[in-house]
């Protein structure tokens, strides 16, 4: 492989965030200036932004020998990494000042994890992807353990650690298999290798397995879900706020390019265990949300469930399908980041906002804060007007659109099971009494604009949806030709 200018084109984004990464760890180390760590990591998301933005031609690019492409799917998906990253440094300002985690290594790890997730939406090539990966899972186990005192952040790191080797070694023996059969890595030839038919189809089935599994822990489906809740509830909100979020956008990525970059040849092997990890997903998401008194426990399942509607997009194997399957993708972070946004903007004064109880009679604290938490609660459960609905809604479309009305009835049986407990949030929002003695809460002024933008947001996309469906479909358009 010969490396030519036009090569760096592409990854012009990532050089420039690892650079700024490296260069906030050497301010943090010599200038101890923590405003400065901040501003600097603003300015570098946005920067990263920018590049993008400019370098961005329409058509599909491929760099280092057809080993990272460029397409409009992974600029749209960039795009919404840079800006859900931006946002979670701007909730988590306050949060982190307040518990003495306002530190370099934090956001020197957002960087890195941001720079895994581009890496990963970008790859073309199993070990590129692998690396991504990797990059981006060892900087969630390090934010994940940034209490250092608090022995339930430790155990929550030890638990994602253990388990994210665990899922990386199932990935990387299925991997190893698709290699052995085909003699490629990279997702082009693979597919073209699986077309043309493999000598060992039962091999090519084992393979898949393991791949399946490995992607079903990335993304946090059942019956890979069990480290979620664990991580979820024992992570500082921010972090948590962090995790729940634009990582779930880097493994929608990963899944669409191994299984439909690599694999669309083989559809009808996977479609099926996708079907079933949909349904695991939505059934146990919703019915242990409902048992759940602590809301990042809460959030947690309901990102299993929500999982399980991407998955039913993706699965239904066809242009459209891929489409809603990258616009739910988007809506569920947009919609989960305001839910854990309004989770740390809560937790102040020393105290931490995770229990449902400690949302009692927020209306007559605050009655702005609790109608905007009401929306999101709203839209998560798919109640019109909120964009939740539409994203359910052309989800439940493509699946029927490709014959599969008993998913689509058993999406949307576990999707009013799981109104229940949104709606319970709303209930201890307007009806229960506030705890006695509760602090008035502080003005951040930057993370209460955000918020309202968020959860504004929120309800202007409901009520007018057809851009951001418009650009999913472009976008995956271009992509797939």
């Amino acid at each position: 492989m010969t490396l030519t200018f036009s090569d760096l084109i592409p990854v012009l984004p990532e050089i420039f965030v690892l650079a700024m990464a490296c260069a906030i760890l050497l301010l943090d180390v010599t200038v101890k200036q923590r405003m400065g760590s901040y501003t600097l990591t603003l300015l570098t998301l946005v920067g990263a932004a920018a590049i993008t933005a400019f370098t961005s031609v329409g058509q599909t690019q491929y760099a280092f020998g057809g080993q990272f492409v460029d397409d409009m799917m992974a600029d749209v998906l960039k795009l919404m990494v840079y800006l859900t990253s931006i946002t979670v440094v701007v909730y988590s300002r306050a949060y982190l000042i307040e518990r003495d985690l306002f530190k370099g290594e934090f956001f020197v790890l957002l960087l890195f994890a941001t720079l895994g997730m581009m890496v990963m939406i970008s790859a073309n090539h199993f070990l590129v992807l692998y690396i991504g990966l990797e990059l981006l899972s060892l900087s969630l186990y390090a934010l994940v353990a940034m209490r250092r005192d608090s022995a339930q952040a430790t155990e929550a790191a030890m638990k994602y650690f253990v388990l994210g080797a665990l899922a990386s070694g199932l990935l990387l023996y299925g991997m190893s298999i698709l290699y052995g059969l085909t003699g490629t890595l990279e997702l082009n030839k693979l597919a073209a290798s699986v077309y043309m038919g493999v000598h060992n189809p039962m091999l090519l089935s084992f393979g898949l397995v393991f791949m399946v599994a490995g992607l079903g822990f990335k993304m946090g489906v059942a019956p890979f879900h069990m480290w979620l809740p664990d991580v979820y509830q024992g992570a500082p909100s921010a972090v948590t706020l962090f995790i729940g979020t634009a990582p779930k956008l880097a493994a929608f990525a990963f899944t669409m390019r191994i299984l439909v970059d690599g694999l669309q040849p083989a559809v009808g092997e996977w479609q099926g265990m996708l079907a079933v990890m949909a349904v695991l997903s939505m059934a146990i998401g919703n019915l242990a949300a409902i048992m759940q008194t602590n809301i990042k426990r809460m959030l947690a399942y309901s990102t299993i469930s929500h999982m399980g509607f991407v998955l039913l997009g993706i699965l239904s194997g066809t242009f459209a399908g891929y489409s809603v399957a990258m616009f739910y993708a988007i809506v569920y972070v947009l919609m989960s980041l305001g839910a854990f946004g309004m989770v740390v903007y809560l937790s102040q004064n020393g105290l931490e906002a995770e229990n449902l109880d400690d949302f009692k009679g927020l209306n007559s604290r605050h009655p702005w804060l609790a109608a905007l938490m009401a929306m999101l609660m709203f839209s998560l459960a798919g109640i019109p007007p909120f964009i939740g609905f539409y994203a359910k809604l052309a989800v439940l479309q493509a699946v029927v659109g490709v014959g599969l009305l008993w998913l689509a009835l058993v999406a949307v049986l576990f999707s009013l099971i799981g109104a229940f407990y949104y709606l319970r949030v709303v209930k201890i929002l307007y009806f229960d009494a506030p705890h006695a003695g509760v602090q008035p809460l502080s003005v951040h002024a930057d993370s209460r604009a955000l918020l309202s933008l968020n959860g504004l947001a929120v309800l202007l996309l409901g009520i007018a949806p057809q851009p951001l469906i418009a650009l999913c479909v472009y976008a995956m358009q271009m992509s797939m030709q």
